[in-house]
Order: C-alpha cells, then structure tokens, then sequence
C-alpha cells in the first residue's frame, strides 16, 4: 500500500536507527512504500540533514546498482564534549568512592540511559576502524562491552576466569593482575569465541595497574589476531607502572582522600587522543 511521506519518514528513519552500519538498497524501500526511488532519494536526503544537524549520526549514500544508504551512528565532537561533562558531574561525588580509591560506576553499568551514551561514545571512536569483535572480561563492564559492540554491529567476546563445561575446549593465560601484591591470575576464552586473524577492540570499565588489559590482549595473540584498540570508563591512580599504556580512558580519577571522602574526577584522554 502506498504511504504519506511522513509515514516513510517515520518508518524509514526507525528502520534505519535498528540496522546500523547496513547498507540498504532504495529498492528495497521503494517496493516497501510503493514510491518511486527519486521520492526516496529525497526523503533519504531530508533524513540525512536531520541526523547531521541533531548529531543522530551519519546517513552515507553508496551510488551504483549495487548501492544504498547506510547509517553510522556516530556521535559528533560537541556531544561526545558534553556527554563526558555529564558522565564526570554524575561521578564527581564523596558517595561513589569505594575502599582502594576505585569509584562506584555498578548503577551506571545498570542504566539503560547512561550504558547508551557510554556505548555510542567508545564505539565512534572507532566507526572508521575494521573491528570483528568486542572484547571484555566477565566482571560488571560487560554492560558496556555490549552495548559498544551494538553500535559497532559486531559480536561481544566476554573472556572468563574459570572455564565452564558448555564452552567447549578453551584457551588459557596466566596474567600478573592489578593488585598491589603482584598476584597472578587466569583468564580463559573458549577456541569458538574468536576466529584468527580477527581485529579486535577490548573495552572494560575500569584500569589501575592494566593487568587485565594487558592479559587480554595476550590472549588475542594466542588467537593470532590484533588489538587495535583499547578503551576504559575510568583510569584510577596508580603510583607505579602500568602493565600498558596502550589505551584511551573517558575519564580520569584525579585524587582520592579518604579521610575527608572527597574525589575529584576529570577528562581523560579519550577525546584529546581520537576526536
């Protein structure tokens, strides 16, 4: 049945929001709304305007027969700006700091609203860069993890520290973890989660020595594939040298006092380094 050109709008533009990063052909828009491909051409190009100028994301337009249209949900500067300012308002709080200088971030790891803007920030880092999977360990930053790996469109590989029955054979490492007494740790990753030679990002919700992150980009390589980027929520304080500096973090954990219970928290290098 034909439709009013605010009906495809509307159906268009959702259509579009829960397929990113696939390119659509117009045909199958024109058969969907019984519309000649130049009326969706110009509908698309209205669609287009509209997501540049709110910062929804980017409409490309691949020409050819074998073209479409395919949306890149990525957020512009101005608003990766403002979403870091409101993430450190929300953090920047005596009531979030926990015993060891590590900040309370488990109700953001559980709201929708925030997992979004978290997900959409990291994941525009890297909309230019050939990335298979998502990587994380199984602790309370797979919320993140997930929610970078929709956006991106690619699985979520979630590395464990015990291996369980339905898994199947696994992979295994040994890692110095991030604790102050240098203790080590083991992380596993079941042989089907991966394929070799995949490009893969690691994301995780919080780095203080960077033993974690550095045992999982150890795993990659016994997967003989390639890290090509790792991204944090928070980098807290560490007085010594971290197991890799090879990372961006959204935001950074200044100073710490216990006796008085006050942090400060402010930009990390995440915008600086890629925006």
């Amino acid at each position: 049945m034909k439709t009013k050109r605010s009906e495809r709008l509307v159906d268009m533009t959702h259509y579009l929001l829960e397929n990113p990063h696939t390119l659509i052909p117009l045909t199958l828009f024109s058969k969907k709304y019984e519309s000649a491909k130049s009326s969706i051409s110009e509908d698309l190009a209205i669609v287009k305007r509209t997501f540049s100028e709110r910062g929804i994301g980017i409409l490309e337009t691949v020409p050819g027969a074998a073209g479409g249209v395919k949306y890149i949900p990525k957020m512009n500067r101005k608003d990766i700006k403002n979403f870091i300012a409101d993430l450190i308002e929300e953090l920047n709080h005596s009531k979030r700091l926990l015993p060891g200088g590590y900040v309370y971030l488990s109700d953001l790891m559980g709201d929708p609203k925030w997992l979004r803007r978290i997900g959409r920030a990291i994941a525009s880092q890297y909309m230019e860069t050939e990335i298979d999977s998502v990587m994380t360990v199984a602790t309370k930053g797979v919320p993140v993890a997930q929610s970078v790996a929709f956006y991106l469109d690619v699985p979520l590989v979630i590395v464990s520290r015990d291996s369980k029955v339905t898994e199947g054979s696994t992979v295994s490492i040994n890692y110095v973890s991030d604790s102050s007494f240098a203790r080590v740790g083991k992380m596993e990753l079941s042989r089907r989660s991966l394929n070799t030679d995949s490009k893969v990002l690691i994301v995780d919700d919080f780095i203080k020595g960077g033993g974690t992150i550095n045992g999982m980009m150890s795993l990659v390589e016994e997967f003989d594939s390639e890290v090509v980027g790792a991204t944090v929520i928070a980098e807290n304080i560490y007085k010594g040298k971290r197991s890799t500096s090879d990372y961006t973090a959204l935001l950074k954990v200044d100073s710490v006092n216990s006796d008085d219970r006050t942090i400060a928290i402010s930009e990390g290098d995440f915008y600086s380094k890629n925006m």
